[in-house]
């Protein structure tokens, strides 16, 4: 999917890390929620509420799961999931887009 249709925007950005990770909701007529931001270089770690989808439209990272050992590399145009109520570690190698997908 490369645009959604007929969806409410939350103007203010969700903000963290000094300005490094930045993205805006965007709510789906049946409730469900997506954010889409941009990361720029650096190491975050980040929790969970719900599961989480995480669409990485451009860029490079490494990411570390909990239900996976070590790091693993994610390029434009791949993705990956993390389960609800975990941490995880983000590298971010080069400016990243994403879009996350919570699932309640």
């Amino acid at each position: 999917m490369t645009e959604f249709n007929s969806v409410t925007i939350i103007k203010k950005a969700n903000i963290y890390f000094d300005g490094k990770v930045t993205s805006r909701a965007v709510i789906f007529p049946d409730g469900s929620r997506k954010t889409l931001g941009i990361m720029l270089p650096g190491e975050y770690e980040f929790g969970t509420e719900a599961e989480e989808l995480m669409e990485i439209m451009a860029g490079e990272l490494e990411v570390s799961l909990p239900q996976e050992e070590g790091w693993r590399t994610v390029k434009g145009g791949e993705s990956f999931k993390v389960p609800a109520n975990a941490k995880f570690g983000l590298k971010v190698i080069e400016v990243t887009d994403y879009c996350c997908s919570y699932f309640a």
